[in-house]
């Protein structure tokens, strides 16, 4: 097992959550709803709202891997499909438009994996 994370460290790894989180909504509204780089639908916008709120109170930061993992289910259901249409879509796409970002969370999720081994 690896040591735990510092409180500084969890910190930088939920704010690069929330970073993927809300990349990966934007090229989903820009795939499915049309919007603008940089511009979300209403939707989208309350959807990253809400994800960010989610991921700004989860306990589990400096030991999880994703959410769908997790063993506490945070999100209400509407929002859970939602966001489950996110990443099914967004996923396969970021590697082409923010590949280090996407590199980064891999290796993220890697470590995390291996630490519960």
């Amino acid at each position: 097992m690896s040591k735990p994370l510092t409180p500084e460290a969890v910190e930088a790894k939920r704010e690069r959550e929330r970073l993927v989180v809300t990349q990966m909504i934007g090229v989903y509204c820009r795939g499915n709803h049309g919007t603008p780089r940089g511009r979300l639908c209403p939707e989208c916008a309350a959807l990253t709202e809400y994800a960010s709120a989610r991921i700004g109170r989860c306990p589990f930061m400096a030991t999880k891997t994703f959410c769908s993992q997790c063993r506490v289910h945070c999100y209400a259901p509407a929002q859970r499909q939602a966001i489950k249409d996110v990443m099914r879509y967004a996923g396969p796409r970021m590697l082409l438009s923010h590949p280090v970002m996407t590199v980064r969370h891999g290796i993220d999720t890697l470590r995390a994996r291996q630490s519960h081994q």
